[in-house]
Parts: structure tokens; sequence; C-alpha cells
């Protein structure tokens, strides 16, 4: 039996909207016993806000049923033996990493600097700091929760946090260690919670969640809701299938799986 990763946000809802059909198709699922898992790359909130903001959408999960960036970058820290990091993420997000050790002066040592999307709050100011961080600690690791271009918020586009990991990785000539989406070790590690091989991936991002899922050995399907523009369809990438939203995939499941 196949296995699903859905993303989130411009699958399931579009920012406090949720996706018609969204929470039938989840609950389908659970009663037709077919494993899933939730996968995001917003770090703007905690895995248990998540729950709520999807039970909020009739959509009951647990935070375990969530895979984050920072779920995968805590593992890998953790792996590493890294216990002092500066971190550039929205505050709700901090408790995530009350294991290590916090830093905030740019002249402190730190073994890492860890970027999310902190969306109005990067300044020149946020950004030079981080670059300090980094060239005055050779040896600290740049981890980015992710490497999305953009996303939809309030039926807008706007700038997520790849442009802004970039920014730095030019600047410091430090290549980043990145533990979301579209990194192929977050998909591994995705695979390796559900413990299947054939995973089939929801998303609306054409890059992040269609030929990331490709590259990382999965099928996937793209939905026509979210960040998707009919430009999508021109790229050469080609999902399995392509619905108008989530709210489809039960029926095109029990014709095609």
């Amino acid at each position: 039996m196949a296995a699903v990763l859905f993303d989130l946000d411009g699958v399931l809802y579009e920012g406090d909207s949720p996706i018609a059909g969204a929470a039938d198709t989840i609950n389908w699922f659970r009663k037709n016993k077919i494993p899933y898992l939730f996968i995001t790359n917003t770090t703007s909130r905690s895995r248990e806000q998540l729950v709520e903001k999807l039970a909020g959408f009739g959509i009951d999960c647990q935070t375990n049923d969530l895979l984050t960036p920072p779920v995968a970058a805590i593992q890998w820290m953790s792996e590493k033996g890294i216990k002092d990091i500066a971190l550039f993420v929205p505050e709700s997000t901090q408790a995530e990493f009350a294991r290590f050790s916090l830093h905030e002066e740019e002249d402190d040592k730190v073994d890492a600097v860890v970027i999310g999307d902190l969306g109005e709050g990067w300044d020149f100011a946020t950004m030079n700091r981080v670059f300090r961080l980094l060239i005055n600690n050779p040896d600290a690791k740049l981890i980015a929760l992710g490497m999305t271009r953009y996303w939809r918020n309030n039926g807008k586009l706007q700038l997520d946090a790849g442009p802004i990991v970039k920014a730095i990785e030019y600047a410091t000539g430090r290549k980043p260690r990145v533990t979301g989406k579209p990194a192929k070790p977050f998909y591994k590690a995705a695979m390796s919670l559900l413990g299947k091989k054939k995973i089939i991936m929801i998303g609306d991002d054409i890059y992040g969640d269609i030929e990331a899922a490709h590259k990382a050995g999965l099928k996937a399907i793209l939905v026509k809701t979210g960040k998707f523009t009919p430009g999508d369809l021109e790229l050469g990438i080609k999902p399995k299938a392509t619905l108008d939203s989530v709210a489809d995939l039960p029926q095109w499941w029990q014709m095609h799986m």
C-alpha cells in the first residue's frame, strides 16, 4: 500500500481559509487506513499551533503526524553534538529549540546559525547580524529551515526564506544545510517516519513539492490551488496527476491505486 505526504499551506488551506473538501479527504484516508504524514516548510508556527489550526478546519492530527523543518534540524544538530546556536525564526517557533543554548549577540560563540521565515522581520540589521555571526564563527554551520522561494498569503505571493538564505550564502560563502523542502534529506526523513518506500507527495509547488519529490524518488500529484499557476504545466516537470484540488484525491485514488 502506498502512503501519502500532504503539504499544508496551499493544499489543505490557504492562509487562514480551508480548501473546500480538504477535511473530507483526510477523513477518507484515515477511514481507509491509508498511511499519511503532513509535511510543511512553515516555520512561523510550532507543531502544536499547526495541530490547533488544522483542528479549526476539521482535520484531526497529533504533533507526531507533522514533519517540519525544525524537527529535522533538531534531529540533525543533536546527532552532530551542536549545543550553542543563534536562532532566526518567529518567536512562536523558538520553543521547539528549547534544548539548545540560544545566543543573540553577533560576537557570541555559536556552533550553528539557524534561519527560518521571519517575514517582515527581515531587515538590513537582522541580515547583517546573521552575516557577522557566521563570519565571526568560521566553523559554525548555516542551517536553513527550507529553501522555498515564495508562498501565497492572503491571495498574494510573498518571499519565503530561500532568497534570504541565498543572500547569506553569497555573502559568507557558507553552504547551508537545508532541513526542509526541497532538500532530499527532508523527504527521506518523511519516508523513514512512514516506513514506506512507495509514497505519493501532494503539493501545490511545482519545484518544492513536485520536482523535489521526484528527485527523492517519489511520485507526486500537483493540485491547482495555493501557489499553482497555469505556467507550471509548461515547465517540463510531469506530476503523476494534476487535480483541481485535494478534494478530488479520493476519487482519483480509487481509480488509479
